[in-house]
């Protein structure tokens, strides 16, 4: 039986390039290199590549995160070569990095998210109509863009200028959202049609940390990762629910992971990830293997999901 010829696309140009070259490196190492013909390819430098080789090409496997990777950029571009790949397609992608029109679309089914406003850049606003709707504190982050880059919370009006000047190196938009303390979890899902709903995660950043932020997610033994979470059935079942909701309501396909986070017994939703970290401490993984997949299973049913049945142009 011939082999797959799989293009494996990390590293690219977003602010999470080192993160997405890691992880590609990973998915590289344990890609079951019997089953697979695997071609590594740069976004920031093999475009070019990419195209001459697409005829060849049976199914791309993503590993970027951010702009241009995540935000279905490069799923127009696979499209356009006819090349199936695992995960989300343009419109969920799009949908799922922008993550005010996310809000918009979890409340339209129902789902819970925090009090949040919008501002853009330049815009005037008022500190104390702030700290009643939303209230302090704050999260201030990029309207677009991933692993937490620009987030802060702010505790304060006097605050908000340095947060929101650091929010805005990352476009014009800033989301303002109250700050809800609880439990962190996230949830996620596998599959097309039929949903596998996979063991809920709890995320435990060591007490230094505020939140889940870009280093909490990233240094080694930063973070407690627990699987599955300590929390009750009911709690755990409603947290799937969300996590499958949110997935059909951004119309993603594949796969995904939701982060929420439960307070005063209501669980909250606060983004969805249609590339969640790939490596085999990442928390989708983790998430599978506690439901009996392993890390190499996984790789393979992704690939198996990429070439089921997908139509171009379809979502």
């Amino acid at each position: 039986m011939a082999k797959l010829k799989v293009a494996l696309l990390s590293g690219g140009i977003s602010s999470e390039r080192e993160i997405s070259l890691k992880s590609g490196s990973q998915v590289y190492e344990v890609l079951d290199k019997a089953k697979y013909d695997v071609t590594r390819y740069d976004p920031a430098t093999d475009l070019e590549k990419l195209v001459a080789d697409a005829s060849g090409i049976d199914v791309a496997f993503i590993v970027l995160h951010g702009s241009y990777g995540e935000d279905g950029t490069v799923q127009g571009l696979l499209d356009l070569l006819n090349i199936p790949y695992q995960g989300s397609g343009v419109l969920g992608s799009a949908l799922a990095m922008d993550k005010w029109t996310a809000k918009r679309l979890y409340q339209e089914a129902g789902l819970p998210v925090p009090p949040f406003e919008v501002l853009v850049r330049g815009q005037v606003y008022d500190p104390e109509a702030l700290a009643k709707n939303p209230g302090f504190p704050l999260v201030v982050k990029p309207r677009y863009g991933g692993s937490s880059i620009g987030t802060s919370i702010v505790q304060a009006s006097r605050q908000l200028p340095e947060s929101l000047d650091r929010a805005f190196e990352h476009g014009r938009e800033v989301i303002l959202e109250a700050y809800l303390e609880g439990t962190e979890i996230t949830g996620g899902v596998l599959g097309n049609d039929d949903l596998q709903l996979l063991p809920i995660v709890e995320i435990v950043p060591e007490s230094g940390y505020t939140f889940f932020d870009y280093e909490a997610k990233y240094v080694e033994g930063a973070t407690s990762e627990i699987c599955p979470a300590r929390i009750s059935q009911t709690l755990c079942r409603r947290a799937q629910s969300y996590a499958a909701t949110a997935h059909r309501a951004l119309c993603c396909r594949g796969y995904s992971r939701t982060d929420m986070i439960i307070h005063d017994e209501t669980i909250y939703v606060l983004e969805t990830n249609t590339i969640p970290g790939m490596t085999p401490v990442s928390l989708f993984p983790l998430a599978a293997k506690t439901a009996g997949i392993s890390f190499s299973q996984l790789l393979d049913r992704l690939i198996e999901l990429a070439l089921e049945g997908r139509d171009i142009g379809s979502e």
